[in-house]
C-alpha cells in the first residue's frame, strides 16, 4: 500500500517558557531562560536550587477545580496543551469517524508528586487511608486515557515509555499510524511534572543533575562547563493529520511529518554508548524513512541535555552521520531555555522545530560562554538566527538506551 502523507495541523504547549505556543516560541525567539529559583519545594536541605517550572498556570480555571483534584500535575498539564492543540487544529470533532481518531501520549515517570504525596500519608495516617484515586492518578497512561474521554477518540489510545526519548517516539509512532493507514487523526507528545522532592533527590543521587545556583550557567549544552541536566516540567501535544483529510477540510497545515527512527543502543542503564554510534543509527534510520540524503538537513533541534557524556556523544553521532555537511549544519539545543523536560521533551521541540520551519528562525543555544573541542557543532551560540530552513531533524536519547528521530518538513502548499 502506498505510505500516506502526515501533516501537524495542531500544537499546544506548557512549558517553563510560556503557557501557550506563541507566548513560548516569543521566549524562543528572545533567547528567554526559563530557569530559576525552585519555588514547589523547600530546597534548604537539598543540592539542587534550579529547575525549570512552569509558571502563572491557573490550572483550577481552565480544567475545573473538581477535575484537577483527581489529576496528577503531569496529567493536568497535558490536558491543557492538548486543549490548545486541538481547538488550534480546528477539527470538527462530530464530523469525525471517531474510531479512525486516536492518542498516542507519553509520560516518562507519570504521576511522581502523587507517589510522593500518598506515601507520606500513607505513613502517618495508615495505608488504607491513601486517596482512591491515587493509583489512576499516577500511572502513565493516565494523560492518553483523559485525552481520549475529553475528545472521544475511540481508536488506538497508547503511552510510549521511553524516558527522555518517549515524547519523540509517541509523535513517530502516531506518524506511523497514520502513515500505514490505521487512522486519520492522532493526538500524540509527551508531559512531564518531576520538579518533586523525591524525583529530584533521585536524579541528584545518580549525579545527573547540575548543581548551579546561576539559572544562566546552569544549562549549557556544548559548553565544556556543563556539568548535568536542570529539571523542567510540562507538556506538548501535537494533532498529526493524513494530508488529504486536513486538506479536504481546508486546515491550517504547520508543517509534515516526513521521517521517523526509533532503536537502541542496548548499552548501559543511563550512559550512552560511546561515539554515539546508536543516536547515529537512529538519525540515519529518519532520514531513509523520509528518502533524504543527509545533505538535506538544515537544522537539528539536538537532545542536547548538559550532561558531559551526552553532549559529545550526541556530537559524535553527528559527524558520522552527516560527514562534511557538518560545516554547513545547524544544530541547537532549546534545553538551555527549557531544561529538560524528561518525557514531554521530545514533543514541546517537536513544536520548536515546526515553527523554526514555518517561520525561518532557528532557535540558539543559550548560556553558551566556553567551547568544547568534543562539541565541534554550529550550535547557534547565544543568538537565534534567520534562516530558510526547508528540512530539520529532532533527536530525543533516553536513559536505557532508547533513540528517537524525527523529520520534519517545511510546509510550501
Amino acid at each position: 500500500m502506498e505510505k500516506r502523507r502526515v501533516v501537524i495541523t495542531g500544537m499546544g504547549t506548557v512549558n517553563p517558557l510560556g503557557n501557550t505556543v506563541s507566548d513560548s516560541w516569543a521566549a524562543v525567539q528572545a533567547g528567554t531562560c526559563g530557569i530559576g529559583p525552585i519555588t514547589r519545594y523547600d530546597t534548604s536541605s537539598m543540592k539542587v536550587k534550579l529547575a525549570g517550572e512552569v509558571k502563572d498556570l491557573d490550572i483550577d480555571a481552565l480544567l475545573g477545580r473538581r477535575e484537577a483534584r483527581k489529576m496528577d500535575r503531569f496529567t493536568q498539564l497535558a490536558l491543557i496543551a492538548a486543549d490548545e492543540a486541538m481547538n488550534a487544529s480546528g477539527l470538527a470533532r462530530e464530523l469525525e469517524r471517531p474510531d479512525r481518531c486516536g492518542v498516542i501520549f507519553s509520560s516518562g515517570i507519570g504521576g511522581f508528586e502523587t507517589v510522593g504525596d500518598a506515601h507520606q500519608r500513607g505513613c502517618s495516617r495508615g495505608w488504607d487511608s491513601v486517596s482512591p484515586f491515587m493509583i489512576p492518578m499516577i500511572i502513565s497512561n493516565m494523560a492518553a486515557g483523559h485525552m481520549a474521554i475529553r475528545y472521544g477518540l475511540r481508536g488506538m489510545c497508547s503511552c510510549v515509555v521511553t524516558a527522555c526519548a518517549g515524547g519523540t517516539n509517541a509523535i513517530g509512532d502516531a506518524f506511523r499510524h497514520i502513515r500505514d493507514g490505521y487512522a486519520e487523526v492522532m493526538l500524540c507528545g509527551g508531559a512531564e511534572a518531576a520538579v518533586v522532592p523525591l524525583a529530584m533527590g533521585g536524579f541528584t543521587a545518580m549525579k545527573a543533575l547540575c548543581e548551579s545556583t546561576d539559572p544562566l550557567r546552569a544549562s549549557i549544552p556544548f559548553d565544556a562547563e556543563r556539568s548535568g541536566f536542570v529539571m523542567g516540567e510540562g507538556a506538548g501535544a501535537l494533532v498529526l493529520e493524513e494530508y488529504e483529510h486536513a486538506r479536504a477540510r481546508g486546515a491550517r497545515i504547520c508543517a509534515e511529518v516526513v521521517g521517523y527512527g526509533a532503536n537502541c543502543d542496548a548499552h548501559h542503564i543511563t550512559a550512552p554508548v560511546p561515539g554515539g554510534a546508536g543516536g547515529a543509527a537512529c538519525m540515519a534510520l529518519a532520514l531513509a524513512d523520509a528518502g533524504l540524503e543527509p545533505e538535506a538537513v538544515d537544522y537539528i533541534n539536538a537532545h542536547g541535555t548538559s550532561t558531559p557524556l551526552n553532549d559529545a556523544c550526541e556530537t559524535a553521532a553527528i559527524h558520522t552521520v552527516f560527514k562534511d555537511h557538518v560545516q554547513r549544519l545547524m544544530v541547537s539545543s532549546t534545553k538551555s531555555m527549557t531544561g529538560h523536560l524528561l518525557g514531554a521533551a521530545g514533543a514541546v521541540e517537536a513544536i520548536f522545530t515546526a515553527l523554526a520551519l514555518e517561520e525561518g528562525f532557528v532557535p540558539a543555544t543559550i548560556g553558551y560562554q566556553v567551547p568544547d573541542p568534543a562539541c565541534d557543532l554550529d550550535i547557534v551560540p547565544n543568538q537565534g538566527r534567520r534562516s530558510e530552513i526547508k528540512i530539520a531533524l529532532s533527536n530525543s536519547l533516553g536513559f536505557g538506551g532508547h533513540n528517537a528521530a524525527i523529520a520534519l518538513k517545511k510546509w510550501e502548499g
